[in-house]
């Protein structure tokens, strides 16, 4: 198929317009973050180990985050270079840390009596960071959520538990009533963050277009990601020319970059955030100290941005609301590289050139940025950037380097090389081991030699 950029329908069209900010900003912080920080072994324990309400009860009751402080939260994502976060307002487990109208389950009738959910909207506004909210679709505490015979559901085998399929409706109308509760309540989001479709629940199961349209009329701006339709979903996902009205606005890949970024069906990218843990979990597990290196978030960052995408990475607050201190070191040092280096992220995409060997490209108009992960013996190679590049600087001090073509290298090659200091060979070892950053300018195709 021939590859198109032009909006096909609105949707297409109203997309591109809301998701402007999104894909300037690239780079946002997840909080997971409920009951399940007690137990503190992840938040899909109630599922995994087939725990009932009554036994679930007891981390309701003790449940009070003497240490919350989301300014502290907000600080530390403004600092790791984050200019969005989005917070688990309601989780599986049907817990809100919001003061819904339509539950008694919810933060405000356990010993912390405050709505979580406002103080943090209130305090990452304050930072100046962009909000989200996520929500999820299923609820394992309401009564007429399907039970017995779900794949999921934690009394999934317990025949006690049989539900009235007629009294679906009744939970529908509880979830999109609380999703009205998060939209007129709590002043602008910029993101409504739904999780998630499965087997047949999906789509028009959650009475999807019902909601979408009353979501764009209470707060038409506001981004929505694409699990109302399900994954590998066909006809009228995001994927698709003609996306539906509850397709979303970008695609949410989990725990995985996407080999080629993401793209619809005639190969056009589409707006896409890869939602990533930085252990191997989402809620707070006290036991997963298995945390991945600043180095690692920072290449994979670069990734995403390279492939037209985005990054929300995740961290998990303990029970009494304190960010594990292994989380807020990876922040900083993540937050260190990119005081340097963020020109090379925010508002970047994907390079009209092809991935180096030694790292990656991001580009904005141009200004090619040259992410070097690999060191190098001698000056690197720029492949096919001969009479490209006009200048060349490290990007975190500004400092001018070296263009050239080695001796030793023109009976092989015809490219561009670039080196950090004289002689050419002067390359080892890398600035910044991390990621080294080489701001490139391009020369116009009028300039060009």
């Amino acid at each position: 198929m021939t590859k198109t950029t032009a909006p096909q329908n609105q949707v297409i069209h109203d997309r591109t317009e809301r998701v402007k900010w999104f894909q300037n900003d690239r780079f946002g912080m997840f909080i997971h973050w409920g009951l399940y920080s007690i137990p503190a072994r992840g938040e899909w324990l109630r599922s995994s180990e087939q725990m009932s309400i009554e036994d679930y009860q007891t981390y309701f009751d003790e449940f009070d985050p003497v240490d919350y402080n989301p300014r502290e939260w907000a600080k530390a994502a403004k600092k790791a270079g984050m200019k969005y976060a989005v917070l688990t307002a309601k989780h599986h487990d049907g817990f809100c840390l919001f003061d819904s109208k339509l539950t008694d389950y919810k933060a405000t009738n356990t010993k912390a009596g405050r709505d979580l959910v406002q103080e943090f909207l209130d305090a990452f506004r304050e930072e100046g960071l962009k909000v989200g909210l996520y929500f999820s679709l299923i609820d394992w505490y309401h009564e007429d959520y399907p039970a017995y015979g779900d794949r999921i559901h934690p009394m999934r085998a317990n025949e006690a538990f049989k539900r009235d399929p007629k009294n679906f409706d009744r939970y529908l109308d509880y979830m999109h009533g609380q999703v009205r509760e998060l939209l007129t309540g709590y002043g602008k989001l910029d993101i409504m963050w739904f999780d998630f479709s499965y087997d047949d629940m999906r789509s028009e199961v959650w009475r999807a277009t019902e909601l979408m349209n009353m979501i764009r009329e209470l707060q038409p701006h506001i981004l929505i990601d694409n699990r109302l339709e399900g994954s590998g979903e066909s006809g009228g996902s995001i994927y698709t020319t003609e996306p539906s009205v509850y397709s979303g606005d970008f695609a949410s890949p989990e725990q995985i970059i996407p080999p080629h970024g993401v793209v619809d069906v005639t190969g056009a990218p589409i707006p896409w955030e890869a939602c990533i843990t930085l252990n191997n979990n989402w809620g707070y597990a006290a036991a997963d100290r298995n945390y991945k290196s600043a180095t690692t978030i920072i290449r994979k960052l670069v990734e995403c941005v390279s492939k037209n995408g985005n990054m929300l990475l995740n961290v998990g607050p303990d029970a009494k609301g304190n960010i594990p201190k292994e989380s807020l070191d990876i922040l900083a040092e993540i937050g260190d590289w990119m005081s340097k280096n963020s020109d090379s992220i925010y508002g970047c995409a994907a390079a009209d050139y092809p991935k180096p060997e030694w790292g990656r490209y991001t580009q904005k108009g141009n200004k090619l940025y040259a992410h070097v992960f690999e060191e190098s013996i001698g000056p690197i190679n720029l492949i096919g950037m001969a009479d490209k590049v006009k200048k060349a600087r490290l990007l975190a001090d500004g400092y001018e380097l070296f263009l050239s073509r080695p001796w030793s290298a023109a009976e092989f090659v015809e490219d561009a090389f670039v080196n950090f200091a004289r002689p050419e060979h002067f390359t080892y070892p890398l600035p910044d081991k991390r990621n080294t950053v080489i701001e490139l300018e391009l020369h116009d195709t009028a300039e060009r030699p």
